[in-house]
């Protein structure tokens, strides 16, 4: 599990051009963001999404509220979650649902965090582009995780390390 910071600042990315032309990138540069929130389960690909307009203790009970709700966690199947040590994730306040199991991953170790490979992916629906508004990127961003929730075969290469652990039957 992991949270992105995209918002009408654009995301530019380079691109080929024949020699001597310059390609052009329409940018407006404004500081207002959403976050998308993502679950993997690496093995698999199989993903879950959530778009909320803030990182915060909040937003994080909520967001881990949905998921277990979505993938049935409880006392009859319990789920290992992995996660950095942001601090909406290490505060007392933020509410576990029963069947969630927080593993914490070592500080400064983006490399060891399966849905931190997700971004590249997702930043791909506002790549190169600028946005009239949240409500424009909002439209963009969840059309391209449905996409990508569709496709599990396209997560799973970049998700399913060669070191991360069984996880059992479906």
């Amino acid at each position: 599990m992991d949270e992105h910071r995209l918002g009408l600042k654009p995301v530019l990315r380079r691109v080929w051009a024949p020699r001597g032309s310059h390609p052009v990138a329409p940018v407006r540069p404004r500081y207002r963001w959403l976050y998308v929130w993502a679950f993997v389960r690496p093995a698999t690909g199989e993903t879950f999404w959530l778009l909320l307009p803030t990182v915060s203790v909040a937003a994080c009970t909520l967001a881990l509220r949905e998921f277990a709700r979505a993938v049935g966690a409880g006392p009859e199947r319990r789920i290992a979650l992995a996660w950095d040590g942001a601090g909406w994730h290490t505060s007392r306040r933020v509410r576990m649902p029963e069947g969630l199991h927080p593993i914490r991953l070592p500080a400064y170790s983006p490399e060891l965090q399966p849905a931190e490979r997700l971004w590249p992916l997702v930043d791909e629906a506002v790549a190169n582009r600028a946005v009239a508004d949240l409500d424009e990127l909002e439209d963009l961003l969840a059309e391209r995780c449905r996409w990508l929730d569709a496709r599990p075969e396209v997560v799973k290469p970049l998700t399913a390390f060669h070191w991360w652990p069984d996880q059992g039957p479906a």
